[in-house]
């Protein structure tokens, strides 16, 4: 991997979300490669029109509501661009990505991670100073 660097959710990048809070054993669903598990308390989000879900705790910790069903990223992430097509394990699964795509953390550990293809990543985040 390359140098891991600091990113902020670029401003006004909302995704629309849901928290599946419904008597349910959840669900699984193919994406990235994997089947995905979404658990009761997770959040179902539209980000831009790419739907997914996120560990509940990990939204809540990451993201806040500005508006009815609105919410913006509000801590940074870490990233770096993978050289080689690979997979990395997220809370609930497996993601795979192919060189070039970069891979997130939602913190400076290394931990809590997830893969976005370089195009999305671009357009979602920039550089912390």
């Amino acid at each position: 991997m390359a140098l891991r660097r600091k990113y902020i959710r670029r401003f006004g990048t909302r995704v629309v979300a849901v928290k599946l809070d419904v008597d349910t054993d959840g669900f699984t669903y193919r994406k990235w490669g994997g089947i995905q598990t979404c658990k009761p308390g997770d959040w179902i989000v539209n980000n831009g029109g790419d739907v997914y879900t996120v560990d509940g705790a990990t939204f809540e910790r990451t993201y806040c509501a500005d508006g009815i069903g609105t919410y913006q990223k509000v801590t940074p992430v870490w990233a770096e661009i993978a050289e080689r097509d690979g997979a990395i394990q997220t809370k609930d699964c497996v993601t795979h990505y192919k060189a070039g795509s970069y891979v997130v953390f939602n913190d400076a550990e290394g931990k809590d991670a997830y893969a976005m293809d370089r195009a999305s990543f671009e357009k979602m985040y920039e550089p912390a100073n």
